[in-house]
């Protein structure tokens, strides 16, 4: 990435299930009045859809297909396919076992990629996932790791009126189980795992205010701003 001074920096936030991407990325976005791109919201959908024409999300090659031909519409709260509003649908521990399994497929990855890409090609942005930083752009202005203890996550995800286990009231130890089991399916996925880029900045979220990460993240770009003299609202 070449930096220009007339550009809006690209400012990525990656980290597990629970850890505050999404509540971070979207305050951060409204401060510096930037997009707000939820990746994973793109793997839902896909998922979402697959299911929906009663496609078997195992079968790569049709899960593929339905990757390549969704008419994807992501980002400041909404998500939609071909139209259709599904961002309360996607939100459900159906739809959380099924990303997983789509995020797994390296060939709908290529496809997701080079959207987010596209996306985020003229700065103003903040994108979260869980290879924005690695992968997805690997020479963003600010890179961003969050992490918080297991129980922590755990804790907060099923307080989530975002996420349907929260809703229903779902034990922790549940969440714990269904947590553990994504950190494990998106850090050992052969296609853009899960891992800290070396040139993040890894913020453990356990028992700080939310309010604190935020200008944590917003220090930082501030003082990338300084250094590149790259714009702060686009």
């Amino acid at each position: 990435m070449t930096e220009d001074s007339n550009r809006a920096a690209i400012i990525a936030i990656d980290g597990p299930s629970g850890a505050g991407k999404g509540t971070v990325a979207r305050a951060v976005a409204q401060r510096l009045r930037y997009r707000h791109i939820d990746t994973g919201a793109m793997y839902r959908a896909v998922a979402w859809k697959a299911l929906h024409d009663g496609v078997d999300i195992a079968d790569a090659d049709a899960t593929l297909d339905v990757a390549r031909r969704a008419r994807l519409v992501v980002g400041d709260g909404v998500v939609s396919v071909d139209g259709r509003d599904i961002a309360a649908a996607i939100r459900t521990p159906e739809i959380d076992a099924a990303a997983a399994a789509v995020a797994r497929q390296p060939r709908v990855r290529e496809v997701l990629i080079a959207q987010q890409r596209e996306l985020g090609r003229g700065g103003g942005v903040v994108m979260e996932g869980r290879d924005i930083g690695t992968v997805v752009f690997p020479d963003a202005d600010v890179k961003v790791y969050l992490d918080a203890a297991p129980d922590e996550r755990a804790r907060r995800r099923s307080q989530d009126p975002a996420h349907a286990l929260g809703r229903a009231g779902t034990a922790v130890g549940d969440v714990a189980t269904a947590l553990e089991a994504r950190d494990h399916s998106d850090r050992t996925r052969a296609a853009s795992p899960l891992t800290r880029a070396d040139d993040a900045v890894e913020i453990d979220t356990t028992g700080l205010a939310i309010e604190e990460v935020i200008e944590r993240v917003l220090e930082l770009v501030g003082i990338r701003d300084q250094g590149t003299g790259i714009r702060g609202e686009p």
